[in-house]
């Protein structure tokens, strides 16, 4: 079973009316994100914290007076490009332990830099093109 490996830092189950009835269990370790679902037949997926793009939070009012939400995860993996993680207990504090969890892997495996380049290619310095045309205009 993939979610009972060492250094679990926090581990939950989908929760319904703010109970845990449910046989689906999400864990974070220090470099992985682990999902397993199944109660006879059991499925399970994991995404390496550095594949992981954005993380949002989402909380319906009928969550919010469960003392739940659900976080929507969006990562580079193949399997598992979008997945959400629903009905958490205590959604805020998990999503800020989420994602310094995913900068300290970034920072790890050096993920950083390739962001910030591929940033610095995308700028087409549209900003120059307009005053080399208004010098052409005046002459």
């Amino acid at each position: 079973m993939a979610i009972k490996s060492k250094n679990i830092k926090w581990k939950d189950r989908r929760r319904r009316m703010g109970l845990p009835l449910s046989f689906t269990r999400y864990a974070l370790s220090d470099d992985r994100l682990f999902l397993q679902t199944g109660a006879f037949n059991l499925k399970d997926e994991e995404v390496v914290l550095y594949r992981v793009r954005d993380i949002g939070l989402k909380r319906t009012f009928w969550q919010r007076l469960c003392g739940v939400g659900t976080l929507v995860i969006q990562s580079s993996d193949k399997s598992m490009p979008k997945f959400e993680m629903k009905n958490i207990k205590k959604p805020t504090e998990v999503k800020e332990m989420l994602h310094e969890a995913v900068e300290d892997m970034k920072i790890k495996r050096r993920i950083r830099i390739g962001e910030y380049s591929t940033a610095l290619l995308d700028d087409d310095d549209d900003d120059l093109d307009d005053d080399d045309d208004d010098d052409d205009d005046d002459r």
